[in-house]
């Protein structure tokens, strides 16, 4: 067993939960693929890195697909998420998001508020704190949305002349002569 491996603790909990063929058991190597799946999810390379000791990487990647589309991580998250409320061991880091690693779309940072909710949010706030919003504290600025016009780019204009040549009547190199036909 590699360094951060399941152990055989967590795969008890583990095993019950991914998918068992109609004729028979789990094939012999689902151990090593699932750690494959993890070590390549831990690490961040790529699926022709996955060591050998877990596999052909191809089989890893196949096994990992096929429980994509079946929603079997979803379900074993759920499953264990369950597991550990009965025993009364959850807590916020099964739930956190490592703010590190995610990308926020170039749009989230402006706050598009309908008129109603921004009333019912400022009327909340002044019964909470008791005074009109105007006496409180700045705490949400809601600034109007910007629209974005860009301008318009057409891949086949024609070139115009333009400075001396546009003034001497001049056309642009290869351009037809209106009288040529």
């Amino acid at each position: 067993m590699a360094r951060f491996d399941v152990t055989d603790a967590e795969w008890a909990l583990i095993e019950p939960h991914l998918p068992v063929a109609a004729t028979g058991p789990l094939p012999r190597r689902v151990r090593d693929q699932f750690n494959g799946i993890l070590w390549r999810f831990r690490t961040g390379s790529g699926w022709r890195d996955v060591p050998e000791r877990y596999g052909p990487w191809s089989t890893v990647h196949s096994r990992f697909n096929s429980w994509v589309k079946a929603g079997v991580f979803q379900d074993l998250m759920n499953a264990l998420i369950a597991e550990a409320a009965s025993r009364g061991q959850v807590g916020l880091e099964l739930v956190s998001v490592d703010s590190t690693i995610v990308r926020a779309h170039q749009e989230s940072a402006g706050l598009a508020v309908a008129g109603e909710t921004l009333d019912a949010l400022e009327q909340a706030l002044t019964e909470e704190k008791g005074a009109p919003l105007w006496q409180q504290p700045p705490v949400l600025r809601v600034m109007p949305r910007r629209i974005r016009s860009r301008p318009v780019r057409h891949r086949n204009r024609i070139a115009r002349p333009s400075g001396a040549a546009a003034r001497l009547g001049r056309r642009p190199p290869r351009s037809a002569d209106p009288g040529e036909g």
